[in-house]
């Protein structure tokens, strides 16, 4: 998709500023902090007082950031080129909400970005007000710390700390997918987005590792990968009994006695996959151990349902990264029913 000129992106984000629009003035605000904060990767590489760890990181940046050009076609540009130590574990805090019987997403519009089912904050303080007058409103509401984020290249991303907290792999994962939305990005549609993201991050990281002959971590990521689709199959089956749920002609308390029910067999059903399919492997314990509502159900299935489908059009271009952005361009041009029916029937690049 083609972007606006630098100078109406300027004006459409001083406007709101201008009005007294408080969440964009502290995201610009928080955001100008990190970049504020940046320090150049190669000089980190070659300078002596570079602790040795972080070297090590500043390396593998660096090899992940030619690979994303050079194999993966990625935008060749100022991001990722420079590093910031938050000394936090998230750059931001997440925030989704959805209304009790329901598993539409409240939506948040912005300019540029169109309109998302989330808002960011840089400041915990204003996330907790908010997530409070959204309960208080009755929304089901779920938060999550976020180790990145994109500005679409308009402005020069940022490596981070948090990026390596789960290791070279992961880091890859979260600067593959970044790019992505930087390469494609259509306003308004960010289930499109971040399945388009997580099928680049997935096939890139599987082309990284294999670059390297690193068959152990290509194993465990690969292992990985089946149990997200695991995952995914046990939320879909869970969104897919509520649905019905919330559109009975029941009594809404009726409904929460129903709700409340489906939500424990989610839980019966994943230890069942975790103790049998997966040997026991407890990496999902927290989610599913924590509270579970309409909008933690909704966050997992905006980063994952058009994922399958994005994967078998990667395959249908031949596993070219180039063509792949190509194809999917063209399904962004089209009106949003257009897109998923092309999508999920499509046989050709």
């Amino acid at each position: 998709m083609r972007r606006p000129t630098r100078n109406i992106l300027i004006i459409l984000f001083v406007l709101p500023l201008l009005q007294g629009c408080f969440y964009l003035a502290q995201s610009l605000n928080g955001h100008l902090e990190v970049l504020h904060a940046r320090e150049d990767v190669e000089a980190l590489r070659i300078s002596p007082d570079t602790p040795a760890d972080l070297r090590a990181q500043m390396d593998v940046a660096a090899e992940i950031r030619q690979f994303a050009i050079d194999a993966l076609s990625l935008p060749d540009n100022a991001s990722y080129r420079t590093y910031v130590d938050l000394e936090r574990d998230y750059v931001t805090i997440a925030i989704f909400a959805t209304p009790e019987f329901s598993l539409a997403p409240k939506q948040w519009c912005f300019p540029i970005f169109g309109c998302v089912p989330y808002r960011a904050h840089f400041s915990i303080d204003v996330a907790r007000k908010e997530v409070n007058q959204l309960r208080e409103e009755g929304y089901d509401v779920h938060v999550s710390g976020v180790t990145a984020y994109s500005t679409l290249g308009w402005s020069p991303d940022p490596l981070l700390n948090t990026m390596f907290t789960y290791g070279d792999t992961n880091a890859a994962a979260v600067v593959f997918h970044e790019l992505a939305h930087q390469q494609l990005y259509v306003p308004s549609d960010a289930a499109f987005n971040e399945a388009f993201a997580v099928a680049v991050e997935i096939e890139g990281v599987s082309a990284w590792l294999r670059s390297r002959g690193d068959e152990k971590a290509l194993r465990d990521y690969l292992a990985g990968l089946e149990r997200r689709s695991d995952f995914v199959n046990l939320i879909t089956e869970t969104r897919e009994e509520l649905f019905q749920i919330y559109q009975s002609q029941k009594a809404d308390a009726a409904k929460r006695v129903e709700k409340a029910e489906a939500i424990e067999r989610l839980r019966a059903r994943y230890r069942t996959v975790r103790d049998t399919k997966w040997n026991g492997f407890r990496g999902y314990d927290n989610w599913f151990d924590s509270e579970i509502n309409n909008a933690k159900l909704g966050a997992a299935g905006l980063y994952n349902d058009l994922v399958p489908e994005f994967r078998k059009l990667f395959d249908v271009c031949r596993e070219d990264f180039a063509t792949f952005y190509e194809a999917a361009e063209r399904l962004a041009w089209l009106g949003a029913d257009a897109r998923r029916t092309k999508l999920g029937s499509a046989s050709s690049c």
